[in-house]
């Protein structure tokens, strides 16, 4: 359900599949649509799987370039925390951290 619309007590509320093709529907045809879900459901779900796996690669590769474009002198490990930090939040990083930051 879209975050602006509020949902009225007496309407049946949307499943998650049609609130993502509705999102979806904002920038693509119904017809493109249609088409890129018929060929998610020929790939399968491991081929689904694959595709998550290589999004989420290439976003920590697009972070660490990030990081690396910012700070040129910091060492891989330091890079590294970093890449961590931002991809899992502060707090979870301090849990699993403690208290020292990414930096140096």
């Amino acid at each position: 359900m879209r975050e602006d619309t509020p949902v009225q007590a007496d309407q049946p509320r949307k499943t998650d599949t049609a609130d993502i093709e509705d999102r979806m529907l904002d920038d693509t045809t119904a017809e493109a649509l249609a088409v890129q879900f018929q060929v998610l459901r020929r790939i399968g779900p491991a081929g689904r799987l694959a595709m998550v796996f290589e999004l989420s690669d290439n976003l920590r590769r697009i972070v660490e370039d990030g990081v690396r474009h910012h700070h040129p002198d910091w060492d891989d490990r330091t890079v590294e925390r970093e890449v961590i930090r931002l991809m899992i939040g502060d707090d979870l990083f301090r849990q699993a951290y403690g208290k020292e930051s990414a930096e140096p």
